[in-house]
């Protein structure tokens, strides 16, 4: 059955032909985001939303959802998503984030002049058929230092277009690199810094826990008198009273905003002074932007619906379509790794420590993390998967470690994965053969090759004669088929151990009966995800 999408804001024509090229069936209602009870209503029966800013997706959308695999927002910003019910719900959220750079980077700049020369007020002024040359003086930007506050996607081509203007660019960004600030071509400086040498500010982060009033009072009051702010980003990052104070007063000498800390902003402290600039969120409203961000988000949703790529998502890592296929194998035999431990370990997990080596240790090891963790809480919680399980492992204060190294045996590459409870350590090791096979290679040290099945069965005992019989002549007589039967023993006399690939589930009575035997230490059935 092909994937269905649904379509809840305005998107291009073209847009919605991607994905039924793509074979998905698509329900275009570009007015539904506006009725979030008629949305919450029908959205349990699609695989992915598609989404612009008028739709508001809330816990209460997400707990109606239950299909929903994705969320794909045609532009940056995600304000109107919850995120961390997303992930709680293992629903992938992703953004284009650059369609839209070249577009709110030029309206930054835009926005500039217009604070710089009193635009909109001598166009107004104008209009009114008045003449008040004298009243509208300006600044130049040539040779003005402009203090760039994050110089990511959008922040880095704002540099690039205000050094074409001749100005001098420092920037603050935590991420910032000095070899990359060098090439950029810009000062790489610390935020107290940047506020008191700046003549213009303006912002390019998003809005977070660091980032919110990023330009408090006290922060504006440590800026250079005469300073022009922009904030085309995200509302909430300046605090709008205490600039309206200090513009009144003429510390700052002016301002030009796109965005504002309520949105539809139909009041603001700022709206109605004289040397203040106010558009409603146009950064990303141009022709181009709305098309490539709409075509983006297409192309991304339909990639994972149809192959796993996972491509700018915001609570899981990235799997790009070219990775998918070299990776699709070892994800899955990430996943039964951690279902193997998850499914034997009973007691409260406090540490999950995963080895990658040789081949996969060169592979997306964030996305391979999350496959083995997804594995293991499935034991608590059948319906965790990638984007949730790091949650929940959070959540339960288990740390996750990671450790890769060269090839060091054998095999082209494996994974091994060991859990820390407080009273065991237990551990199981895989790889992928050339047929693109998982296998079982490795368990509690003990070197077995073994195919993994949808049910199997997992005993250990002592090394001793007459076990082989037992499991062969018990699973005949009750009518389990065994497709494969793998054995393994840490020393002759020892502990052993038999790993069985059967047809259907092991009934409880024969398990009853293998452990009455007293042969066994442990009988263990098993059930693995292989389609």
């Amino acid at each position: 059955m092909a994937p269905k999408v649904l379509i809840s804001d305005a998107l291009s024509d073209a847009a919605v032909q991607i994905f039924r090229d793509r074979g998905i069936d698509v329900d275009f209602q570009p007015d539904l985001g506006k009725d979030k009870d008629k949305l919450a209503e029908i959205i349990g029966q699609y695989d992915g939303l598609a989404i612009r800013s008028a739709t508001k997706v809330t816990e209460k959308i997400l707990e109606a959802a239950t299909n929903l695999k994705v969320i794909g927002r045609a532009g940056i910003g995600v304000d109107n998503v919850d995120r961390e019910a997303a992930s709680k719900k293992g629903v992938i959220v992703m953004n284009t984030p650059f369609g839209n750079t070249i577009t709110t980077a030029e309206h930054a700049i835009a926005m500039m002049f217009a604070v710089a020369r009193q635009i909109p007020e001598a166009s107004a002024s104008t209009h009114a058929g008045k003449w008040e040359k004298s009243r509208f003086m300006g600044v130049e930007l040539t040779a003005k230092v402009l203090g760039v506050i994050g110089a990511g996607n959008i922040g880095s081509i704002v540099c690039d277009r205000a050094r074409g203007l001749r100005m001098k660019v420092i920037a603050y960004d935590p991420f910032l690199s000095d070899e990359k600030a060098t090439k950029m071509g810009v000062e790489k400086v610390e935020l107290d810094d940047l506020l008191k040498r700046a003549d213009f500010i303006t912002l390019h982060v998003p809005l977070t826990d660091a980032t919110r009033n990023i330009l408090s009072r006290e922060n504006l009051e440590k800026t250079k008198p005469g300073v022009r702010i922009i904030n085309c980003a995200r509302g909430g990052l300046v605090d709008e009273a205490a600039l309206a104070d200090m513009l009144k007063t003429g510390h700052v000498a002016g301002a030009a905003f796109d965005v504002f800390s309520v949105e539809p902003a139909t009041e603001n402290s700022l709206f109605g002074l004289p040397n203040v600039v106010c558009t409603p969120h146009l950064g990303a409203a141009t022709t181009e932007a709305q098309e490539n961000v709409a075509l983006q988000v297409a192309e991304q949703m339909s990639n994972y619906l149809l192959t796993g790529a996972v491509e700018n998502a915001l609570n899981m890592p990235s799997i790009t379509a070219e990775e998918a296929k070299v990776m699709g194998p070892w994800v899955k035999l990430a996943g039964h790794l951690g279902a193997f431990i998850g499914q034997m370990t009973d007691e409260p997990i406090k540490a999950i420590n995963i080895l990658y080596d040789g081949v996969v240790a060169e592979m997306n090891l964030d996305a391979l993390n999350c496959a083995v963790v997804a594995g293991i809480m499935k034991r608590v919680n059948p319906d965790v998967n990638m984007v949730s399980a790091p949650v929940i492992a959070k959540e339960r204060g288990i740390q996750i470690s990671t450790t890769n190294q060269d090839k060091s045996g054998s095999f082209d590459g494996y994974i091994k994965v060991t859990v820390v409870t407080a009273v065991r350590e237990r551990s199981v090791a895989g790889t992928c053969f050339s047929d693109g096979k998982p296998r079982f290679i490795q368990i509690k040290g003990i070197n077995i090759d073994a195919e993994v099945g949808a049910h199997m069965l997992y005993t250990t005992n002592e090394d001793v004669p007459g076990i082989i019989g037992m499991l062969g002549q018990t699973m005949g007589q009750n009518g389990v088929n065994i497709a494969n039967f793998t054995l393994g023993r840490a020393l002759r006399g020892g502990e052993a151990i038999a790993l069985l690939y059967v047809d259907d589930p092991v009934p409880a009575p024969v398990l009853k009966k293998l452990e009455a035997t007293g042969l066994f230490k442990q009988v263990k059935p098993l059930a693995f995800e292989v389609a």
